[in-house]
């Protein structure tokens, strides 16, 4: 397998075809193990997983007509679970190396990914939306490994690189463009008032939705609770409300709010009401934060360092970035308790871990880690599990294919081995990835792209 895997690398450093073990040509039969069933939170036993053009024939036996000499299939030792890929609702492909400013790395990034189960991405805002559109359809044409690249276009904000106010034509104009190309929603970050309510109009008029990186109100800002009723669809890191007042900024309201104050059921209440998904990203405030890089979710299960192209690698050697935010350890405390009181109040969390890699913590480990952040706080491991997957295919609006293991729905699974019902941290433990029913061996995967971590030209 590793040799042909090399075989299929060009000297350009792209992949010819991805290194899986076949197209879904033929059924792919997995037997033996067990599987999650998202229904009764449990691991059932494995008669037979049947995937067949790209989706799930069957989840519980082989049908009788399926001649097993003629199929594809994978026999799972018992100590080995089926899950549903997990889907990425703040998944970056951009990095933050050499000083520079953010720039997408589209070489090692998407396999990272992939070989970490990952099998849906929404970036959450793209530094290089052109770069990442392209990536997106050579993914799509089998050029290069990847998960599902819902991609999120430009960001619509202060962020974006060069932003200048847009006025409504305008905006409407660039929705219009990228909805064209296939975007799955779009990310607000910095934008004001007036620009996030054409945003939102636009988008919804694509039947697309859109999340925001918000404040609390100060200055030009919006707060979550105005977004929420704008119509937004999802809400990132802050919950906002009037515990967060807009004469100060919301980082620095976040540390006093606690989940026994009545402006926390009233937030609470109002993303129930409107059906709004909160993407904490428990990890982000963990990797900036000084006494947070201790956290017991950042540790290393792997040598992570091997991805790094050798001048990343020289650079991260020699002290590499120095991203210690004190007030990040401040929200890092109150993130657990608020979060937890959040789901257990019925809201809708989803998996989304933002971490712009500068060398440290690369793309698709960090989803186990937020999944091990969230058991950590006392969220239980198959509700984990469900908003891994689940949460974030209904997110998306796209809970009718993907999420969970049903017959009809798209074969996006991975394999890991140990109980993540007992341990979270199972999911580390990635034997092989299905998605659309093409099998890849996850050790494979990584192996291809040893040492190809980095922005273009500083390989």
């Amino acid at each position: 397998m590793r040799a042909l895997l090399a075989a299929l690398l060009v000297a350009g450093g792209w992949f010819a075809t991805p290194p899986a073990l076949s197209a879904q040509e033929e059924p792919l039969v997995i037997t033996g193990g067990r599987w999650f069933d998202d229904v009764s939170g449990a691991l059932r036993p494995n008669a037979g997983l049947v995937a067949l053009r790209g989706r799930l024939l069957s989840v519980d036996g082989v049908p009788s007509d399926i001649d097993l000499a003629s199929v594809q299939r994978l026999v799972l030792n018992d100590d080995e679970v089926v899950l549903p890929g997990l889907i990425d609702l703040h998944a970056h492909y951009n990095v933050q190396l050499f000083g520079m400013p953010r720039r997408e790395e589209l070489v090692a990034t998407p396999v990272l990914w992939l070989a970490n189960g990952v099998t849906s991405t929404f970036p959450a805002g793209e530094y290089d939306p052109e770069g990442m559109w392209q990536l997106r359809l050579r993914i799509q044409r089998g050029e290069h490994p990847g998960p599902r690249l819902h991609n999120s276009g430009p960001y619509f904000g202060r962020t974006r690189p060069g932003w200048t106010q847009l006025d409504r034509d305008s905006l409407f104009a660039e929705v219009d463009l990228w909805a064209s190309r296939g975007v799955r929603g779009f990310k607000a970050k910095n934008a004001d008032p007036e620009t996030l309510g054409w945003l939102i109009e636009r988008a919804h008029h694509h039947g697309l939705s859109v999340t925001g990186h918000l404040d609390s109100g100060v200055g030009s800002s919006v707060n979550p609770r105005d977004a929420i009723l704008m119509g937004i669809d999802r809400i990132e890191h802050f919950l906002g409300g009037p515990a967060f007042p807009p004469d100060r900024s919301a980082y620095a309201s976040f540390p006093d709010f606690r989940p026994d104050q009545p402006e926390f059921r009233e937030i609470v209440d109002l993303f129930l009401a409107y059906d709004v998904t909160y993407n904490p990203t428990i990890t982000a405030y963990a990797y900036y934060g000084i006494e947070g890089k201790s956290h017991p979710a950042l540790d290393f299960w792997t040598d992570e360092r091997r991805f790094l192209s050798p001048a990343v690698r020289e650079w991260v050697g020699e002290g590499g970035p120095d991203f210690n935010v004190a007030s990040f350890d401040d929200i890092l405390a109150v993130k657990c308790p608020l979060v937890r009181a959040f789901h257990e109040a019925g809201g809708r969390l989803a998996l989304a871990t933002d971490h712009p890699s500068w060398g440290v913590w690369l793309p698709g480990f960090v989803a186990h880690r937020e999944l091990h952040a969230m058991s950590l706080c006392g969220i239980p491991n198959a509700d984990v599990l469900r908003i891994a997957t689940r949460n974030g295919a209904e997110a998306l609006g796209i809970s009718d294919r993907l999420g969970t293991i049903a017959t009809g729905k798209l074969a996006d699974l991975f394999v890991i081995q140990g109980d993540p019902l007992v341990d979270i941290r199972a999911t580390r433990h990635v034997r092989w990835v299905v998605k659309s029913g093409t099998l890849y061996e996850s050790s494979s995967l990584l192996e291809s792209v040893e040492g190809r971590f980095a922005p273009a030209g500083r390989r």
